[in-house]
């Protein structure tokens, strides 16, 4: 894909998508941002930039023609209700829509698709998780996101159209969930807290920097020719507790980490962490370019 060719990322004014969205400018892709409130777009560093159109893709109104005329490619991050993760709407609700939503867009001539899916995919499995792992998640967030790859995969023996289905690890950096860890910690910090309450942090989980997982979404975008799941993450295992040290030394704080305060999440393994072969050979393959 040339670069003078048009995105359409929703759920742009997202964590992920306002990250997304200035990696494909950066790339010098055109971008039509979609999201459901315009004031919190104004915001962005970008909005001037993109062509924002306010839509909320699930109404049974909306104008799927005009939301994609002249669009060659879609990043389609949109998913409400996060980080509740149990909820029974997101395959109640959100999964129907989406899959109705997704089939409009395909049928109205886009014939490449980028949905980020999640690591919660693979449920309960334990160590490092290949694209090719067969998934198996026990949250009906996880189950919602899988069901959804399924109906895509589907969709395709009908319909030709390039599907990118990228895994994402854990994310963190700005804009994200107030609730999550590291901002959770950042805000204790900045309120002069003796002490932080957390698990015992043995967890080992795979964590990537915000920047770097969109800049990976975007090399994703820049390649048509590349089909199937990707996994969106770093490939190294790092424990929570390493995680929360590492952002206490780095912010200079003399707070004192409550550990074991928490139990551990029963829907998450001890143990794993993305394998990133895949999404690196990308990279490389790109950087040789």
């Amino acid at each position: 894909m040339g670069h003078s060719s048009t995105v359409l990322v929703t759920g742009a004014t997202g964590f992920v998508g306002r990250h997304l969205v200035s990696a494909l400018l950066a790339k010098g892709f055109k971008v039509r941002a979609s999201g459901r409130n315009v004031e919190i777009a104004r915001a962005m560093p970008w909005f001037e930039d993109v062509e924002f159109r306010v839509a909320d893709i699930h109404a049974p109104d909306l104008d799927v023609g005009v939301l994609t005329d002249g669009v060659d490619a879609i990043a389609h991050l949109a998913w409400p209700g996060l980080p509740n993760y149990q909820a029974l709407f997101h395959f109640e609700r959100t999964l129907p829509l989406d899959y109705a939503f997704l089939k409009r867009v395909i049928e109205a001539g886009i014939s490449h698709v980028l949905v980020t899916g999640t690591c919660f995919e693979y449920g309960l499995q334990s160590g490092p998780l290949s694209e090719t792992v067969i998934a198996q998640p026990c949250t009906p967030y996880g189950l919602a996101k899988h069901t959804l790859h399924r109906f895509l995969e589907a969709l395709q023996r009908e319909h030709a159209f390039t599907l990118q289905w990228a895994r994402l690890f854990y994310l963190h950096g700005a804009g994200q969930n107030p609730n999550s860890l590291l901002a959770s910690l950042d805000r204790a910090i900045d309120e002069g807290d003796a002490q932080f309450n957390m698990s015992a942090g043995d967890q080992l989980r795979d964590y990537l920097e915000i920047g770097q997982a969109a800049s990976q979404l975007a090399s994703l975008i820049s390649r048509r020719d590349v089909d199937g799941v990707i996994n969106c993450c770093s490939g190294y295992p790092v424990s929570v507790r390493t995680l929360v040290e590492q952002r206490v030394r780095e912010r200079q704080s003399a707070i004192a980490l409550n550990l074991g305060h928490y139990g551990y999440s029963g829907h998450e393994p001890m143990a794993f962490w993305g394998d990133a072969r895949r999404i690196s050979q990308l990279r490389r393959e790109e950087h040789a370019a």
